[in-house]
C-alpha cells in the first residue's frame, strides 16, 4: 500500500513569523497522524528557519508518530539526528540562500562522505533515504551506497504539470528510475512540488511506495482544512 508522509515545516514557519509558540509543530505532528498521515516529515535545517532543535527532539521522542527527519550532510546536524533517533532519515542537499530544496544530492561529489553517514545510521538501525534527481546513474550510485530508499525529486515534473507543458519525458525518467530501484531492492519515494494533479499522475507508478508532501498540504488546508486535504491525498494515492 502506498503511504503518505506530511511535511509540517511550514507550521513552524507560521509560528516563527510571530516569534511565539503557536501553532505548535509537535501538536501538528500528532494531529496529522490522527487525520490519516502515515508519517510526518520535518527538515532540521542548518539555519533553523522553521523546525528547531526542540521541535525535532519532541516530535522524534513521541511513540505515536513515525518521523522522517530530513537533514543535510553537516556534521553537527548528523550528530543531533543520531541523538534524537528519528524512525527515518532522508539526506538532502542544502544551500543557505535557497527558498526550497532546488534539486537532488550530488552523489558523485559526495559519495565518500555519504557512505560514512549512511553507515552510521545503519549501525543504529535507522532507515536511511537519499534525495536524488531522477537519473539512472543516481539509482546505481544509491545502490553502491547501500541505502534503504531513495526519494526522487519531483520538482521538474510538478512544474511542467502546473504550467500545462509537456511532461511525458520527465515522467518517463521517473518511471525508469523507479523500476530500476525496485530491481535493485531500493524502496522508492517521491517528493517536492506535489499537488493533487501531479500526485495522481505519479501514483500510477506502482514502484513508488511513499509520497512526502508539505507546502501544498499546508497551503491548501487554509481553505478546506488539514483533515480534508490529507483525506483527499490518501484517496488519490490509493487509486
Amino acid at each position: 500500500m502506498k503511504r503518505l508522509g506530511v511535511n509540517i515545516d511550514h507550521i513552524a514557519t507560521v509560528r516563527n513569523a510571530r516569534g511565539e509558540n503557536h501553532p505548535d509543530p509537535y501538536h501538528a505532528a500528532l494531529q496529522v497522524v490522527k487525520m490519516g498521515a502515515d508519517s510526518v516529515t520535518i527538515h532540521l535545517r542548518e539555519d533553523r528557519r522553521h523546525i528547531n532543535d526542540l521541535d525535532a527532539k519532541k516530535i522524534c521522542k513521541t511513540k505515536k508518530v513515525l518521523v522522517n527527519l530530513e537533514i543535510s550532510m553537516n556534521d553537527e546536524i548528523i550528530n543531533n539526528a543520531l541523538k534524537i533517533k528519528p524512525n527515518y532519515i532522508c539526506i538532502v542537499p542544502e544551500n543557505r540562500k535557497e527558498v526550497t530544496t532546488e534539486g537532488g544530492l550530488n552523489l558523485i561529489k559526495n559519495k565518500k562522505k555519504l557512505s560514512k553517514i549512511i553507515e552510521r545510521f545503519k549501525k543504529v538501525k535507522i532507515r536511511t533515504s537519499l534525495f536524488i534527481n531522477p537519473t539512472l546513474n543516481d539509482i546505481k550510485l544509491s545502490k553502491e551506497l547501500n541505502v534503504d530508499c531513495v526519494e526522487i525529486h519531483t520538482g521538474k515534473v510538478s512544474n511542467l504539470v502546473k504550467l500545462k507543458k509537456k511532461y511525458n519525458n520527465e515522467l518517463d525518467r521517473i518511471k525508469k528510475c523507479s523500476i530500476l530501484a525496485k530491481k535493485l531492492n531500493i524502496e522508492v519515494h517521491a517528493g517536492h512540488g506535489l499537488d493533487y494533479k501531479t500526485t495522481k499522475i505519479l501514483s500510477k507508478i506502482k514502484e513508488i511506495k511513499e509520497f512526502n508532501i508539505g507546502h501544498f498540504i499546508i497551503g491548501e488546508s487554509i481553505f478546506i482544512g488539514l483533515s480534508s486535504v490529507i483525506k483527499k491525498f490518501k484517496k488519490i494515492i490509493k487509486n
